[in-house]
C-alpha cells in the first residue's frame, strides 16, 4: 500500500476543502440550531461531483477511487458533519447498491440523477425491532401479479424526508427469515409511502431523519433490486462499504474539533501565560493528533483494500470503530480544552461533540463492529 497520495486524490481532497470552508462552514452553525436542511449546497454537491464521487462518469459519478470519496468525507464532515451524512448516505447506502446489484435499466432510472446530484437517495433498513439485528424484518412485501405490495414500518432513515427514492428492505418469504430478505426501488410519491415523522435528534441536526409507513404501497416488480432474497446481501455490502465512509467522517468530525482546540490554546492565557504553554494541555492536544492520525491511516487502508478488489470488511469494521471511539474521546477532550466556554454553541466544539456521538451508532454500532473483528479472529461463520 502506498501511503503518499496521487495527484487526482490531493486535488479532490483540495477541492472538498475549498468548497467546505467557503461555502459549508458560514452556515454550519445556523443549520444546526434551526434544524434546516442545507438545499443549496447539497445541489453545489452534486454539481462538484461530490454526491456519487465513486460512481462511473456514465451513470453521472466522478469516477473516482474510494481513498478520494474518504478524503472528500473528511474534509465535509471538519465543518459539518450534517452534510457529510448526507453525502455518505447517498454515495455508499444508495448508489452504490444501484450499481453493484441493479439491472441497466434501474441504473439509467435510479443511478444517474442520484450520483450526479440531481436527486437524493437513502437506505430504509431499520425498523423498530429491526437494529443491531438486520434480520429480524417485519416489513412485508407480497407479490401481485407485476407487482409488490409493501406492508410496514421504518425508522431512521437519514435523507428520508428529503430523498426522491428510497432502497427499501422487505421481506419476501419469512420462512427463510435473512435469506427471504428482498430489496426494492420504491420512488417518493408511490400511494401507500408515507413520512409522518422526522425526527428532533442530538446531532446532524441539518440532516433529516424520519420514519417511513408502507400502507399496501403497490411497487412494480422491475423496481426490485436483484433477486428474490438477495436483500440482505445488497444490505450488507452498502453497510460494509458505508463502514469506510463513516470511519472517514468521525476522522473529519474529530479533526475540526481538534483544530478549533488549538486555536484556542494558543490564544487562552491562564496564570500570565497561554494554556498551549501548560503541558497537560499539550499532552491532550499531542493525543488528539495521534490518535486521528492513527484513525486517519485505518481508513486509507480500508479503502485501499476495496479499491484494489481485496476483502475489505474487517479491515472496514477495525477502522470505523477505532475512529467512532477516538472522534467521541477527541471531542470530549475539545469541551475540557476549551474549559467553560467549550459549554457553549458559539464555541461550536459543543456541535462536533454532539455530532461524534452518532458514529459509534449508525452503519453498525461499536459493539458489532467488535463482534465482527472477533468472527474473523476466531474463524466463525456468520
Amino acid at each position: 500500500m502506498r501511503i503518499e497520495l496521487t495527484e487526482e486524490q490531493r486535488m479532490i481532497r483540495e477541492m472538498a476543502r475549498e468548497f467546505a470552508e467557503k461555502e459549508v462552514k458560514p452556515i454550519a452553525s445556523a443549520i444546526d440550531r434551526e434544524g434546516r436542511f442545507p438545499h443549496e449546497t447539497i445541489k453545489r454537491m452534486g454539481e462538484l461531483g461530490l454526491m456519487g464521487i465513486t460512481i462511473p462518469e456514465q451513470y453521472g459519478g466522478s469516477g473516482a477511487d474510494v481513498v478520494s470519496y474518504a478524503l472528500a468525507m473528511e474534509e465535509i464532515a471538519r465543518v459539518c458533519a450534517s452534510h457529510s451524512v448526507i453525502m455518505t448516505v447517498n454515495n455508499s447506502l444508495y448508489c452504490e447498491p444501484v450499481l453493484r446489484f441493479g439491472s441497466e435499466e434501474q441504473r439509467r432510472r435510479f443511478l444517474l440523477p442520484f450520483a450526479s446530484g440531481q436527486k437524493l437517495g437513502c437506505f430504509a433498513l431499520t425498523e423498530p425491532q429491526a437494529g443491531s439485528d438486520a434480520t429480524n424484518q417485519q416489513t412485508i412485501a407480497r407479490r401481485d401479479g407485476d407487482s409488490y405490495l409493501l406492508h410496514g414500518r421504518k425508522i431512521f432513515v437519514s435523507n428520508g424526508r428529503e430523498s426522491n427514492a428510497a432502497l427499501v428492505f422487505c421481506q419476501t418469504d419469512k420462512a427463510k427469515r435473512h435469506r427471504g430478505i428482498s430489496a426494492f426501488l420504491v420512488e417518493k410519491g408511490t400511494p401507500g409511502f408515507l413520512v409522518p415523522r422526522v425526527e428532533d435528534k442530538l446531532g446532524l441536526r441539518a440532516s433529516d431523519t424520519a420514519e417511513f409507513i408502507f400502507e399496501e404501497c403497490r411497487v412494480p416488480a422491475a423496481n426490485r433490486l436483484g433477486s428474490e432474497g438477495e436483500g440482505f446481501k445488497i444490505a450488507m455490502a452498502g453497510i460494509t462499504g458505508g463502514r469506510i465512509g463513516i470511519g472517514a467522517q468521525a476522522v473529519g468530525i474529530a479533526m475540526g474539533a481538534y483544530e478549533r482546540s488549538l486555536a484556542y490554546a494558543k490564544e487562552r492565557k491562564t496564570f500570565g501565560t497561554v494554556i498551549a504553554q501548560h503541558q497537560m494541555v499539550q499532552w491532550m492536544l499531542v493525543n488528539m493528533a495521534t490518535q486521528i492520525e492513527a484513525a486517519r491511516l485505518l481508513i486509507w487502508r480500508a479503502a485501499w483494500l476495496k479499491d484494489h478488489g481485496e476483502p475489505y470488511g474487517v479491515a472496514a469494521s477495525m477502522a470505523k470503530l477505532y475512529a467512532s471511539e477516538m472522534a467521541m474521546r477527541v471531542t470530549t477532550d475539545a469541551i475540557q480544552v476549551h474549559g467553560g466556554y467549550g459549554y457553549i454553541k458559539e464555541f461550536e466544539v459543543e456541535r462536533f461533540f454532539r455530532d461524534a456521538k452518532i458514529t459509534q451508532i449508525y452503519e453498525g454500532t461499536s459493539q458489532i463492529q467488535k463482534l465482527v473483528i472477533a468472527r474473523h479472529l476466531f474463524g466463525i461463520e456468520s
